[in-house]
């Protein structure tokens, strides 16, 4: 199911590892830097916890966005461990430009048969050319990062990281 509208992202894939394996690659620092390009991160696996990823700018500029990178962070204001985690107040803060938010980020992740259904929602709108532009690029970046997710959990790569 793949659903990309410019007012939010919404997106679920199917991982072949265990539900517990796939919410923990978006807690670990390791992990975060492999399949998600982070350069730093501070996530706290619990209510009201800190949800914070950093990605170094890019060179290039969009010409609605300007570089691309900077913080995405938020407060975990749910969390069940192997299932759910759900980020609200959330902010993307671009390396030179206003930040764009609130949003909210909600990961959740289900047994199918023999892997998990990862489902990812990304939500918060205004009426604004920079919004929409944001989905666009999100749209295409979450894509990407999920298949790089998928491949290093399915590899086995996270063992010896947790």
């Amino acid at each position: 199911m793949v659903q990309q509208a410019e007012t939010h992202y919404d997106h679920a894939i199917l991982i072949a590892v265990t539900p517990a394996r796939v919410l923990g690659a978006f807690f670990d620092p390791h992990a975060l830097s492999v399949w998600w390009q982070t350069v730093r991160s501070v996530t706290t696996p619990r209510p009201l916890g800190v949800y914070a990823v950093e990605w170094e700018p890019t060179r290039d500029a969009d010409d609605v966005l300007g570089r691309l990178g900077g913080v995405f962070h938020g407060t975990v204001v749910d969390y069940t461990a192997g299932r759910e985690l759900l980020i609200a107040d959330a902010w993307w803060l671009p390396p030179d430009s206003d930040p764009i938010g609130p949003m909210s980020l909600d990961i959740t992740c289900s047994t199918d048969g023999p892997a998990c259904r990862l489902r990812v929602r990304q939500s918060g709108f205004e009426e604004s050319p920079r919004w929409r532009r944001y989905y666009s690029v999100i749209g295409r970046g979450w894509m990407t990062s999920l298949a790089a997710l998928k491949a290093y959990l399915e590899s086995g790569q996270d063992r010896g990281h947790d």
